[in-house]
């Protein structure tokens, strides 16, 4: 039993070239973050992998990533699930903010808070406690059942919401979760046991 689960951020978006607060605003993808969903169905199809089902956020940017990564792995036919649960953290007021501008207005000290504490969430917003609290019931509830069974599952989210189930999966505290930085375009490869602890982390590039 494969027990395979594969958790890829979006590649680089229009907002995080221009380095503004991107939460749930739909933006579209860059040139450079095309190429990085391209290159993670490439290198997922070239270590051999397969996948059963999908799962990614209502946001377009995780969607595009997605079906770019299936195109590549000739994977179009299997069922995608797309849900909200699965999205950015909401940044509230700072939203659309370039961040430096965010720096002047606030203070690069809040803003550090803001953004790198765990439970301190900007005006209007979410912090990466909220984010947890929105994405992992979800994550134990619709797609951990579903890897235990044997799918192989593929989800395509985002930095803060893949970053809620990364937490458990690699059982980090909420002061190292807020340094686990998570790339655009990477695939990170779990292969889980019976007891949906990690098993083994696939290295790709070997």
């Amino acid at each position: 039993m494969d027990r395979l689960l594969a958790l890829v951020r979006h590649g680089q978006s229009d907002w995080n070239l221009k380095n503004l607060f991107t939460g749930w605003e739909n933006v579209g993808l860059t040139e450079k973050g095309i190429a990085e969903a391209h290159a993670a169905g490439k290198m997922l199809k070239a270590a051999g992998l397969t996948f059963d089902v999908a799962f990614t956020s209502a946001l377009t940017r995780a969607q595009h990533t997605l079906d770019i990564i299936l195109d590549e792995m000739a994977l179009t036919s299997i069922p995608i699930i797309r849900d909200e649960a699965l999205n950015e953290r909401d940044y509230g007021d700072l939203t659309g903010l370039n961040k430096d501008d965010a720096r002047a207005k606030w203070g690069e000290e809040q803003v550090h808070i803001w953004r790198r504490s765990y439970d301190v969430s900007p005006p209007g917003g979410e912090s990466l406690k909220d984010t947890v609290a929105r994405t992992l019931p979800y994550y134990v509830s619709e797609i951990q059942p579903r890897v235990l069974r044997g799918e192989r599952v593929l989800v395509a989210a985002h930095g803060n919401s893949l970053r809620s189930i990364v937490m458990v999966l690699e059982r980090h505290s909420r002061d190292t979760i807020v340094k686990r930085e998570i790339a655009t375009g990477e695939p990170i490869v779990y292969r889980l046991a019976a007891d949906s602890t990690v098993a083994e982390t696939l290295d790709l590039t070997a």
